[in-house]
């Protein structure tokens, strides 16, 4: 970003060089030192610096300089840049004519020159000033703008995607921020097919994929190699850690996401419980500092979706949605599970219009003062209805058990029980939901009976649905999808181990595939216990490597 601007002018150019070198020993490192040796030049400058979006924080002018005078400049350049402080240089003769400059031309300051020492004469007079202008600044922000509406589940995706990956954006609805369509009149795009993304380098995508964001910004989508020695299917805590200890043991890693490193605890506002953090941390700085220290160690990371892995010659191969296929002798499953869907009439049609599965970072500021409602009893509706009570007026949990205890944390139930706008709501659930183009209403069924609700804003954080229907048959999977493994896969689906040795701990039916972390059968569901068995799962493929 540009720095902001300090303008010296005087017509004698060795006073001018003088100040020029005073005000660049001083300020040079947050400002920009820029001269002119004439008022019309001065205002020249000043027109081409507002032509680029420059900011001008402060102007130091000289008063006697033939043509235009240092008053005369200081109002013109008041209609230029009006927030910038004014300060007029004036001989001692000068002083009553800077005086009344003040209410004329609304000059900040005068000084008499010379000011030597400028440590004692010149710096704390600019130190005040500089500092009053910048608590008034607001740098313009040269970042992502998204452009969308509110209501649209393509625009929630877009945001959703740039916030579990930590991209900085700035999010303009044209309902509250109309200058947000001049901005689209600029680029050409069609205020009609939102949302538009647009980048600091002047270019703009139309309702963009999660691959076309990948792309722009610099992602890889493409595998660096054709062949890995282990390839990590998903990016949650256990993919994390299997990235982490597979690159530091001299494995060949590849590990690749569809969405953001993280997943579900990746957009947890605040894990309080685990070890070593004593202060907590949120799911978004963990999964940050795994994904460095992976790539640090030498994991490779890929954004891509996988379509199906199949098996040849005690060779995993796995496919992209886009087609490419990489190679492997071991490939670890470690997609999670995600939020089973709301089955109430109109909660599909208000999908990404009201109504959210997760999405507690990237929806909590547009719900400011407003009454969100959670569904769920578990850690992750807790630590969201911790998150959103920072900005809602109210937040209800509406939870079918009688009471958070058989599902939350302790220390949890302790914190929402504190937080005086946090509404809990036992043996409560959702009936059905209504609205015009996005939700506005909810039917419950509460221990009192049939109630109505009035919101907007719904958030579901309910179940665990494995969502493995992608993998091959050969892998075997209990009734729900989830992953049966070791001991649980001799126990119940003895039938599709076909070697003569037990599988390993981790092992699914099809030697050389691992699964770790949620998605696997009768998995702990902790963050911790998914970094452990992401962790482990290293151990057990060195194992099989052996055997090959």
């Amino acid at each position: 970003m540009p720095k902001p601007i300090l303008l010296a002018i005087d017509d004698d150019t060795s006073v001018l060089e003088a100040v020029v070198q005073d005000l660049r020993r001083h300020y040079g490192q947050d400002y920009r030192i820029v001269r002119a040796a004439s008022g019309g030049a001065a205002l020249d400058i000043c027109r081409q610096l507002q032509e680029r979006n420059d900011t001008v924080a402060l102007f130091l002018s000289d008063q006697r300089m033939p043509g235009m005078t240092g008053v005369d400049f200081l109002q013109q350049a008041l209609h230029i840049y009006p927030d910038a402080k004014r300060v007029l240089l004036t001989a001692y003769a000068d002083t009553e004519a800077a005086i009344r400059a003040i209410n004329s031309a609304k000059i900040h300051y005068y000084l008499n020159k010379p000011w030597d020492p400028p440590e004692e004469k010149l710096y704390p007079v600019l130190d005040d000033l500089l500092e009053a202008w910048k608590q008034g600044y607001k740098p313009p922000f040269e970042g992502i703008r998204v452009v969308g509406m509110r209501w649209s589940a393509k625009d929630h995706a877009v945001r959703d995607f740039l916030s579990r990956n930590r991209i900085p954006y700035q999010w303009l609805n044209p309902e509250q921020t109309p200058e947000a369509l001049n901005l689209l009149k600029e680029k050409g795009a069609d205020d009609a097919k939102l949302p538009v993304v647009l980048f600091g380098d002047g270019t703009a995508l139309v309702q963009p994929t999660s691959t076309d964001l990948a792309a722009k910004l610099g992602m890889p989508t493409q595998a660096q190699q054709k062949f890995y020695d282990i390839v990590v299917v998903g990016a949650g805590p256990a993919g994390l850690a299997a990235g982490v200890y597979g690159a530091s043991e001299g494995l060949r890693t590849l590990v690749v996401e569809p969405n953001a490193p993280g997943g579900q605890a990746g957009s947890s506002s605040k894990i309080e419980n685990y070890l070593g953090f004593p202060s907590g941390l949120s799911g978004e700085e963990l999964a940050k500092r795994a994904y460095l220290q992976a790539t640090r160690l030498g994991a490779e990371f890929l954004l891509q979706r996988v379509s199906c892995i199949r098996s040849e010659n005690n060779y995993q191969i796995v496919v992209m949605n886009d087609g490419q296929e990489i190679t492997c002798h071991v490939c670890l499953i470690a997609t999670g599970v995600d939020y089973c869907m709301l089955d109430v009439p109109g909660a599909e049609e208000y999908t990404g219009a009201g109504v959210y599965y997760g999405a507690a970072l990237s929806e909590a500021m547009g719900c400011a003062n407003e009454t969100v409602y959670i569904v769920g009893g578990a850690n992750s509706a807790g630590q969201a209805a911790m998150h959103f009570s920072r900005y809602a007026n109210k937040v209800h949990m509406l939870v079918r058990g009688e009471s958070l205890t058989k599902s939350m944390s302790k220390y949890l139930i302790d914190q929402i029980e504190s937080t005086p706008n946090i509404v809990v709501e036992t043996g409560t659930e959702i009936s059905g939901m209504s609205g015009n183009g996005h939700l506005e209403y909810l039917k419950l069924k509460t221990p009192r009976g049939e109630e109505g609700r009035e919101t907007s804003s719904l958030f579901i954080f309910i179940g665990a649905a494995p969502k493995t229907d992608w993998l091959p048959k050969a892998i075997a999977c209990d009734p729900k999808g989830f992953i049966l493994a070791g001991p649980d896969l001799k126990a119940k689906a003895a039938a599709s181990w076909k070697l003569s040795r037990d599988p390993y701990l981790l092992e699914t039916s099809v030697p050389g595939i691992f699964v770790a972390g949620d998605v696997r059968y009768n998995s702990v569901k902790r963050c911790a216990s998914a970094v452990g068995e992401g962790s482990i799962a290293i151990q057990f493929v060195h194992q099989y490597l052996a055997t090959l």
